[in-house]
């Protein structure tokens, strides 16, 4: 019998029985005295189980939780992990914790975490999950951090579906402004936190920056409900943060050819879900990307220098060569 399984049963004879003594436990589970003896100790100390030796019935029962409700019974979690799982899911708080330094999600999430390294902690009470979280470091670069209020609200009116009315500040073109929309999911990429919403004022979907939120509001009237495949459809066709666009504008395709030795990192990468590429006969890469918009593509193209050419279209190339000699012009000697 797994252990999980052994477990619930345990739980389940004495809930049942009221009362099972430790030879009845040993007949039904087939087990030896030593394991049994570690499953009750197990259910006790680790998943809080208020299983009692009750002297005068020489039997196990269970009592009541020494806090909350009084009188309300324990129950066992409904979800199990093995210990496998549960080191997994130490690590995915890890990386989720890189994403997190502002501390957004840290209450929300202290509970779930106090809850794994109970279930990970060893007999002697050391924790082997916060040892692990010791060797695990997560690097996030180019962060633009989000006030908490501000992250707070935006979930707020987005869990509870109501709208948003924001202060906010469109970088590329330096305006400020106020508008109300509808939330439909937030997305991290890149370090950074950004909201797909409805905007009531352009009557479309757009994507904004939390970082770029000057301030904000949750209002009581109900947010506009979209099917999330027809936010993904318009929000994440094209290429990065910059992936949807205005109706009707169609999708262009990128040609990328990297030189041997980026190659090496370029080959394993991956800049876009429906990406294609091959390898030339020279040991050169070459990659083909859609793109709506060409500002990120541009930007990541920039970082690699003169290690990658924008073989089409025309456009693309244009758009980075005058990046380039604008970029240039600056480190010209006087």
């Amino acid at each position: 019998m797994a252990n999980t399984e052994r477990l619930y049963k345990i739980e389940r004879l004495i809930r049942v029985r009221g009362i099972a003594s430790f030879q009845t436990l040993l007949d039904e589970l087939e087990v030896s005295p030593a394991t049994l003896k570690r499953d009750l100790e197990y259910l006790r100390s680790r998943l809080g189980a208020p299983i009692e030796y009750d002297r005068d019935a020489n039997g196990y029962r269970l009592g009541t939780l020494p806090v909350g409700v009084p009188g309300q019974k324990y129950e066992l979690p409904g979800l199990w992990f093995d210990e496998s799982e549960l080191y997994s899911l130490l690590m995915a708080h890890q990386l989720l914790a890189g994403l997190d330094e502002e501390g957004l999600l840290a209450r929300h999430l202290q509970p779930l975490l106090e809850r794994i390294h109970q279930l990970l902690g060893s007999a002697d009470g050391s924790s082997a999950g916060a040892a692990l979280q010791q060797r695990v470091r997560i690097v996030s670069a180019l962060k633009r951090p989000v006030p908490s209020r501000f992250f707070q609200r935006v979930a707020e009116a987005l869990l509870q579906r109501r709208r948003l009315h924001l202060h906010y500040l469109t970088r590329g073109r330096r305006e400020r402004g106020e508008r109300d929309v509808s939330p439909q999911r937030l997305v991290h990429y890149r370090s950074t936190w950004y909201l797909d919403a409805w905007c009531h004022r352009v009557e479309g979907l757009r994507r904004f920056a939390l970082d770029a939120i000057e301030d904000a509001a949750v209002l009581d009237e109900k947010a506009r409900e979209l099917p999330l495949a027809e936010v993904a459809k318009a929000m994440d066709t094209g290429y990065g943060i910059y992936a949807g666009g205005p109706a009707g504008k169609e999708r262009r395709w990128a040609t990328l050819r990297f030189d041997r030795t980026a190659s090496l990192w370029a080959g394993r990468e991956l800049w876009h879900p429906e990406q294609e590429g091959r390898w030339l006969d020279d040991g050169r890469y070459e990659l083909r990307l859609p793109y709506m918009d060409e500002t990120e593509l541009v930007m990541d193209i920039l970082r690699q220098g003169e290690q990658v050419e924008v073989v089409q279209p025309a456009a693309l190339k244009r758009a980075v060569r005058l990046r380039l000699q604008a970029a240039l012009a600056l480190y010209r000697p006087a």
